[in-house]
């Protein structure tokens, strides 16, 4: 249902009518109107490709328009690029972080803005503001550490603190949500209902419903680039919004038997990584198997030494002497990176910019980058570009990888949760005796989220191992056999889904409770 578009006085702070956004092959808006109230909370839903970023980026300037109108206090205005945006208020917390690596977190918060006198830098009074604001938000980001050093979660939060550094009245979160922990997902929602208090304006894109259904007020549902309709959140349901999003109902339960335990594929043993950041070694002496036909989870809040820990098993981080990793039996501590995927190694990495996929190859070229030398592919040194899209299109249709050119569009133009589509469907269609799976949900939609449990489960009954991390406790509590909960670098506790709670793991992932060598509680 579009709103009244002739009120005088509008009492939207910002509408966006008949917007539509052309890229090469796809429609991505087509014919959107939103309109945003002042001092809501406004949810934007949809599946993976359905157009919600693109509408975003759109009133952010990133993009410009084929056709529409954007609107802020009744009034037309020309938003032509991100500094126009901050002009009118409007700021943006991206799905994919706008940050520079080698900048400390203060130098990117104060990018483009930054305090001077006479050209001289008062990075002082940027800091005290920038403090003020980490604590009176719970933020808790150190200024002083460089962007290449800090995690996924942390990265988050200093786009979060760029945007309220600038006192942006219209705030747009894409995912805000996607790599936090369930407590700084309580807190960011706190963060959220209090800034609108305060009579900023939130437009806020989320995959998951439980979110949605707390924090907003309203929520407008977009697919396959199509307005389907705007709902208020307090006469409507998850399953009612889950099946506008996609069509047809969905389950939000992972249907799978009991784990039946075969022969040990992945041993972890005394595995200590040092840290970057800090002196303490940020995995400290961690041992652990998984075996043939089981899911492991390492459940913990960001930022525990997770990260390190897998970069150690998949070959991205050297471990420090004394630790040792065992893949079938074979001591595997110090092989390269080819010999354990060509071992049966599989990783859908934590960052998929940075570690899953090459953003400027196309779509058929990212998903064969781990066998394009196989004999599958090539032909006396020279690919075979024919069997390579032949492959790369088998891949798309059976995991459902929308892009506008098919296998030619490059990685960087598609959709966050599509690229997510991309790289798991590379990992899990390759033989495998070892799944290394890290939140490989984070920004998928509901049906995506079904398909891709679906797919992990039936990789664990075909007899691979499953090691899975993920700060999602719904999904370590639906989909692992066993739970190892990390804290400091250290396993505090292992347990059976069926055997405890979410309240129980989060005691251990908040270090307020640890199990001693024998499995007992401190």
């Amino acid at each position: 249902m579009n709103e009244n578009e002739n009120n005088a006085a509008s009492p939207y702070v910002i509408e966006m009518r008949h917007i539509t956004k052309i890229f090469p092959g796809i429609v991505a808006n087509d014919d959107i109107t939103l309109c945003l109230k002042r001092g809501e909370i406004h949810a934007l839903l949809g599946e993976n490709g359905a157009g919600k970023s693109t509408l975003m980026s759109v009133l952010f300037g990133l993009y410009q328009p084929e056709e529409g109108e954007i609107y802020k206090d009744g009034k037309k205005v020309v938003i032509n690029d991100p500094n126009d945006a901050n002009a009118l208020g409007i700021g943006m917390v991206h799905q994919h972080f706008k940050l520079v690596d080698v900048f400390t977190v203060l130098d990117n918060i104060i990018l483009g803005i930054e305090p001077n006198t006479l050209g001289f830098l008062r990075k002082k009074e940027a800091r005290k503001k920038v403090l003020e604001l980490s604590k009176n938000y719970g933020l808790n980001v150190d200024p002083d550490a460089k962007v290449e050093n800090i995690t996924v979660g942390m990265q988050q939060r200093t786009e979060i603190l760029k945007m309220l550094y600038r006192d942006n009245e219209i705030l747009i979160f894409d995912e805000p949500t996607a790599v936090l922990t369930p407590q700084e997902i309580t807190e960011l929602m706190q963060i959220m209902k209090g800034l609108a208090r305060e009579g900023k304006s939130i437009l806020f894109i989320s995959h998951k419903l439980n979110e949605i259904m707390e924090v907003a007020d309203r929520c407008t549902v977009l697919r396959k680039g199509k307005y389907v309709g705007t709902v208020n959140i307090s006469e409507t349901t998850k399953e009612a919004l889950s099946e506008m999003m996609v069509g047809r109902n969905v389950k939000f339960a992972v249907d799978k038997a009991p784990s039946n335990p075969g022969a040990e594929v992945l041993r972890v043993d005394h595995l200590t990584v040092r840290s970057k950041t800090h002196k303490k070694n940020a995995v400290n002496d961690v041992s652990f198997t998984v075996r043939e036909g089981e899911i492991v989870c390492i459940a913990g809040i960001d930022g525990n030494g997770q990260t390190e820990l897998v970069n150690a098993i998949t070959g991205l981080e050297k471990p420090e002497p004394g630790s040792a990793l065992f893949f079938c039996g074979e001591d595997v501590t110090h092989k390269s990176i080819r010999y354990k995927i060509n071992s049966g190694m599989s990783h859908i990495p934590e960052d998929r910019h940075k570690h899953g996929l090459v953003l400027d190859y196309s779509l058929e070229e990212n998903l064969v980058l781990e066998r394009y030398f196989e004999d599958e592919f090539q032909s006396h040194g020279f690919i075979q570009f024919g069997k390579v899209r032949d492959y790369a299109e088998k891949l798309i249709d059976g995991y459902d990888v929308r892009s506008g050119q098919g296998p030619v569009t490059l990685a960087r133009s598609m959709s966050g949760g599509n690229q997510q589509k991309a790289i798991i469907a590379r990992e899990l269609d390759k033989k495998h005796k070892l799944l290394v799976a890290v939140q490989p949900t984070r920004g998928l939609d509901v049906g995506a989220i079904e398909f891709v449990h679906e797919q992990i489960v039936a990789s664990r009954d075909a007899g691979s191992a499953v090691l899975l991390v993920s700060l999602e406790l719904d999904e370590v509590m639906n989909l692992s056999d066993r739970i190892l909960v990390m804290y400091e670098g250290e396993i505090v506790g292992e347990f059976k889904p069926a055997e405890t709670t979410v309240q129980e793991l989060g005691l251990y992932m908040a270090g307020a409770k640890k199990q001693t060598q024998k499995g007992e509680n401190a």
